[in-house]
């Protein structure tokens, strides 16, 4: 692989190895303080509302990239009845415990209980800056890459679906739309990523976003 600039990286170029190498050169090696300022957030898009900086209760998730040709990102389909971001698309993730050797740790934890992604296939490459959320949660986005030969099965209590979302799909530009909705009397800008009957919204398309441009810096 040549030396990385932004031009010379394309998501056609990149396999397995040439986004381990990418990834491992442009994300952070270890998880930022989450006080950091100028971190991205659901209030990017929507500067008129009141910056989310207090009371943000600390989440971990894990973006896994599938060593396939082509590459492909796992997601999951929340149930209904979850008492926060239900039905909606997400990474493998949910909050830090106390038990959490930190973000990794409760990230990869969360993976394993939810869709019994054993660790033994995953690689971790590096850490994205810490997102903020509406629903006040800071999340903590670990990049991996994710070998073939797991078996999945999703927790029914938890996840109602699992799939994949080919990773030049979700690191295509035109493919980050800028919708809204009125929430809480106010309309809300986001990003959304709408892929076949997916609706691939809120703070996953934002930490897509924030991937995309981790990796693929203008």
């Amino acid at each position: 692989m040549p030396p990385l600039s932004a031009t010379n990286v394309t998501t056609t170029a990149l396999n397995a190895d040439t986004f381990e190498k990418l990834a491992r050169a442009r994300l952070l090696r270890r998880p930022s303080t989450l006080d950091v300022p100028g971190s991205p957030g659901d209030d990017d898009l929507n500067p008129e509302s009141d910056p989310l900086t207090k009371h943000l209760r600390h989440a971990a998730v894990l973006v896994p990239v599938v060593a396939r040709d082509p590459l492909s990102v796992i997601l999951t389909e929340r149930t209904e009845h979850l008492p926060a971001h239900a039905g909606q698309i997400a990474f493998p993730g949910g909050k830090v415990e106390a038990c959490d050797d930190g973000p990794l740790a409760a990230a990869m934890r969360e993976a394993r209980e939810e869709i019994a992604l054993d660790g033994a296939f995953i690689e971790p490459l590096g850490f994205l800056p810490p997102y903020r959320t509406g629903t006040g949660f800071i999340i903590t986005p670990a990049v991996a890459l994710v070998r073939t030969g797991f078996e999945l099965r999703p927790e029914p209590s938890e996840v109602a679906a699992v799939f994949e979302v080919p990773f030049a799909f979700l690191m295509d530009e035109a493919n980050h739309k800028i919708d809204s909705r009125v929430w809480r009397g106010a309309e809300r800008r986001f990003y959304a990523m709408p892929y076949g009957e997916r609706y691939i919204w809120g703070a996953t398309a934002g930490i897509i976003r924030t991937l995309y441009r981790s990796l693929f810096p203008e």
